[in-house]
């Protein structure tokens, strides 16, 4: 199960208390402070980690609280700081406090950390002659997790329109692939390429008219292409179920620009799908006299006129890197 949005509450340990001791023998009548300090408690961490997809595991796990430090001793000896905790999840996870409604960061990069709460200071002992002070309370803080995948490029384009074949014709991905809408319901992603000319691509569930405003949790599948650096808007050309590529073409982008207008302004590759199909040809021809666009011709089922497509697509990356 794909789960891209969480909340966590955390609560970070208490330090632990100082410690009143006094030493004394035959030759020291008053005795010498020599109460050690407390430990400081667990810190509350989330790491990022490569090798996580989803955020499932704190869907059912939502609660996390950091040990007490330990209580200073006498002779000086302070007690124990406590380990952090260490919540892991995918890269490209957003941290939002809920309290403050501030995004206290971002995690990017594998192993990258973010400390979302604080172990509580650990009180003073007398050791020093100072007055025993009371420990410090931990953090706590209640968080939403929203993770928007890293990818290079994301496909757009209206259900059944082939973006799941196209991702396992071009890349390794192997998404469910059938002869019916939302089939694909969450973002799959593809390696294109060998070495140091690959690109991550993104397969985003079919957006639908509304998209923008939630009606198909189209808001929820928009978000996974912010990241992106291209799209490539997905057309089928063979409107076998009554569909008009024309109108296709601009809801998905009007979608695109009602959701934000740094994702309507994100370049794209336009790619008419399904030119297998006799009906194709003909829809072809009417849509270049209306969209004057270059437009790259495809069977994503037959692996037809993908290289041209993927050759353009390292064009368009390439400006975007400058």
């Amino acid at each position: 199960m794909f789960i891209d949005s969480v909340k966590i509450y955390v609560k970070a340990g208490d330090g632990g208390r100082g410690c009143k001791s006094y030493y004394r023998d035959k030759y020291t009548r008053d005795g010498i402070p020599d109460g050690g300090d407390g430990g400081i408690g667990a810190y509350i961490i989330i790491r990022a980690d490569r090798n996580l997809n989803t955020l499932i595991d704190l869907q059912y796990n939502q609660h996390f609280y950091g040990l007490k430090g330990e209580q200073g001793s006498s002779k000086k000896k302070k007690g124990k700081d406590r380990p952090p905790i260490v919540i892991r999840v995918p890269c490209g996870t957003i941290i939002k406090d809920i309290g403050t409604d501030c995004v206290l960061g971002s995690l990017d990069k594998d192993q990258q950390e973010l400390i979302v709460a604080k172990g509580g200071k650990g009180g003073l002992g007398n050791r020093n002659k100072h007055e025993v002070t009371e420990p410090i309370a931990g953090d706590e803080r209640q968080v939403q997790l929203d993770l928007k995948i890293i990818a290079d490029v994301g496909v757009v384009g209206f259900p059944n329109a082939g973006k799941s074949t196209l991702i396992s014709s071009i890349s390794h991905a192997r998404p469910q692939i059938a002869a019916y809408p939302f089939t694909t319901k969450s973002p799959i992603l593809g390696v294109v390429g060998k070495e140091e000319e690959t690109f991550v691509v993104a397969d985003i569930p079919g957006l639908i008219k509304g998209s923008s405003e939630g009606k198909g949790l189209g808001d929820r599948f928009l978000r996974h292409i912010e990241r992106t650096k291209i799209l490539i808007h997905l057309v089928d050309m063979a409107a076998f179920d009554g569909r008009d590529p024309i109108e296709d073409y601009r809801a998905i982008n009007k979608e695109l620009k009602n959701y934000s207008p740094e994702v309507g302004k994100k370049r794209q590759v336009l790619a008419a799908n399904k030119m297998d199909l006799e009906t194709a040809g003909a829809n072809l021809s009417r849509f270049k006299k209306t969209i004057r666009k270059k437009i790259y011709p495809i069977s994503a089922l037959n692996r037809e006129g993908l290289e041209e497509l993927i050759a353009a697509i390292r064009k368009e990356l390439q400006k975007n890197s400058r």
